[in-house]
């Protein structure tokens, strides 16, 4: 995974956009390739037809997602599973940061995920008093990615990542171990673990964060 190991970071923040530019950067290749574009503002990635699937995560600004029938506008923390077969296009005015997924046909995809549907990562789990509830959003034999909430003082105990996971925080404020050292961490961060990397998780308050586990 083309990201930094080990430290607190934020997709947004890292990749500001660049005046009248688009910018991708490849994070993982792969069945399921992951990437950040920055778009400008008044930039446009024009409607093209994919056999795929494009999960999108909205780090930063707003964007807009359409094609012949639909238009839909995400802000900051908006995701979309956008339909296949379709033209599909990207568009900001404002400017925009956001992470795509490449979402394969026969990836197993959770029921309350719907394509062409805003939603959120953070509103697909409750809180439940003293526990850790647990969705697998999508999964296939490559890559599974997981929503989790902890109540405050829950955690997950020291284990080692069988590949590389990137996380996304999305609520609340929590702890993550990594190699034997605490970093706090706050919605709209992000941490990236390197495959055998010991880490585990604590929740300092109410805590939600997704989890993308690559086994490339």
């Amino acid at each position: 995974m083309n990201e930094k190991a080990g430290e607190v970071f934020s997709i947004g923040k890292d990749n500001a956009p660049i005046p009248g530019c688009t910018i991708s950067k490849k994070v993982s290749g792969g069945k399921n390739s992951i990437m950040y574009f920055s778009l400008a503002e008044n930039t446009d990635i024009s409607a093209e037809i994919y056999p795929y699937s494009k999960f999108i995560i909205t780090a930063d600004g707003d964007v807009t997602v359409y094609g012949d029938s639909f238009r839909h506008q995400l802000s900051a923390g908006d995701c979309i599973l956008t339909p296949t077969d379709i033209p599909i296009g990207i568009r900001t005015s404002k400017g925009a940061v956001y992470t795509e997924i490449c979402m394969r046909r026969d990836d197993i995809m959770n029921d309350a995920v719907k394509a062409g549907t805003i939603f959120r990562l953070a509103d697909l789990v409750p809180y439940q008093d003293g526990k850790i509830v647990n969705m697998d959003v999508m999964h296939n034999e490559h890559m599974k990615f997981v929503v989790m909430a902890f109540d405050e003082g829950t955690g997950l105990a020291e284990h080692a990542a069988p590949g590389e996971a990137l996380i996304f925080a999305l609520d609340g404020d929590g702890i993550i171990g990594y190699e034997r050292k605490e970093h706090p961490v706050k919605a709209g961060e992000n941490f990236h673990f390197a495959k055998g990397g010991l880490h585990y998780v604590k929740a300092v308050s109410r805590f939600k964060m997704a989890l993308l586990l690559t086994l490339e």
